[in-house]
């Protein structure tokens, strides 16, 4: 595809594209271009600022979302949303948040353009799951363990089977992993508390079979690997375009 294109697919205009590449602010597998009409390939390494640009219909973004960031575009209450960590042209992209983590929840939040991807994730048909590290009140049990695989009754509907694993147990405080394969609103808390261990923190750990890359510091993201993106593909049952 030519560059501009390409820069366009991250959000830029096409006269901000042409304008980028005459200021040098471009460069492509590691040498500055001034010609915004040549092309560029999969294989090539196109930087913006010194900042590499996806050379993809689709992008695909992790973030170690931190506490105190809502999981979405804007909000019309001016409350911080996850968008504001990540650099403004993605927004004008259309990138937005497969799926939502609350407000205090930390972790793995995957981001992209692909609506059809979005929507088979975050289907309970799909049954993708998604593996979360939860620090609560109280002394987890086998009881409670034995609770979540027979799947739990919440009032407003039945949560699934889900998986229950101690990692630590004391009367003060429990610590474990949690894996779900819907993602009803605060189910996760609200699983916890019905067995008497109210969250105290709550990190979310993978989608799927793509893992949070621990070396992201909260509020840091990067591009998902070309086999991450086929692991979520895969996980949604659909084919990738």
């Amino acid at each position: 595809m030519r560059l501009d294109r390409a820069l366009g697919l991250n959000g830029l205009s096409r006269r901000e594209a042409k304008d980028a590449v005459k200021r040098m602010r471009v460069s492509v597998n590691g040498s500055v271009v001034s010609d915004s009409a040549r092309d560029v390939g999969i294989n090539d390494t196109v930087l913006l600022d010194g900042r590499e640009i996806c050379l993809k219909e689709h992008m695909f973004l992790m973030l170690n979302k931190p506490a105190g960031y809502l999981s979405a575009t804007e909000d019309p209450r001016g409350e911080s949303t996850v968008m504001d960590l990540l650099p403004s042209e993605y927004l004008r992209r259309g990138v937005a948040p497969v799926g939502r983590l609350d407000k205090d929840v930390t972790g793995l939040l995957i981001l992209t353009d692909d609506g059809a991807l979005t929507h088979f994730l975050i289907s309970p048909k799909r049954g993708v799951s998604k593996q979360y590290e939860a620090l609560c009140e109280g002394m987890l049990t086998e009881s409670a363990v034995n609770a979540f695989a027979e799947g739990i009754d919440l009032g407003d509907f039945l949560a699934r089977p889900a998986k229950l694993e101690i990692i630590s147990a004391s009367p003060s405080e429990s610590r474990c992993l949690v894996t779900v394969t819907e993602g009803k609103f605060h189910q996760v808390k609200r699983m916890l508390e019905k067995v008497g261990c109210p969250v105290i923190k709550l990190k979310r750990l993978s989608m799927g079979r793509v893992l949070l890359d621990e070396q992201l510091e909260p509020g840091q993201w990067r591009c998902l690997t070309a086999q991450e993106e086929d692991a979520l593909y895969k996980a949604a049952g659909i084919e990738q375009k």
